[in-house]
C-alpha cells in the first residue's frame, strides 16, 4: 500500500479516536472520519496484547486484505482505522469479511447497492 493512502502520524490516529465515529464487531473495531482529500486513507492497529510481532503482523495483514478487497464498494474521502482484536486471528476469512462489511454499513461507508 502506498504511503499516500495510509495513516502514519500519531496525531492523525488520536484525532480519529477522539472525533471519529466507531463501530465494534467480533473481530475488529472500525473508526472513520471524513477527510478533504477525496480518497480513503487506512490505518491499522494491533495491540501488544494480541501477541508477539509475528502474530500482530498476521492480524494486520488479514485486516489490510479485507480492506483491499472491499475498497471498490466503499465511499471515498474518509480516514479509516481498523483495530485488530483477538478474534481477528481465529475467525474464518468469510466471517472476517462479513464483519467488516457489517461495520461499514453501520458507519455508512459503502456505496449504495442496487
Amino acid at each position: 500500500m502506498k504511503r499516500a493512502v495510509t495513516l502514519k502520524e500519531n496525531h492523525e490516529f488520536r484525532r480519529l479516536y477522539q472525533k471519529g465515529a466507531s463501530a465494534v464487531g467480533g473481530g475488529m473495531v472500525v473508526y472513520c472520519r471524513k477527510n478533504r482529500l477525496g480518497r480513503n486513507r487506512l490505518g491499522l492497529t494491533a495491540s501488544t496484547k494480541l501477541g508477539h510481532a509475528v502474530v500482530r503482523n498476521r492480524a494486520r495483514r488479514r485486516l489490510r486484505e479485507v480492506y483491499r478487497l472491499n475498497t471498490p464498494a466503499m465511499k471515498q474521502g474518509y480516514d479509516i482505522i481498523l483495530v485488530a482484536r483477538s478474534r481477528t486471528l481465529t475467525a474464518s476469512w468469510n466471517e472476517l469479511n462479513n464483519t467488516f462489511l457489517k461495520l461499514c454499513r453501520k458507519l455508512d461507508l459503502l456505496e449504495m447497492q442496487a
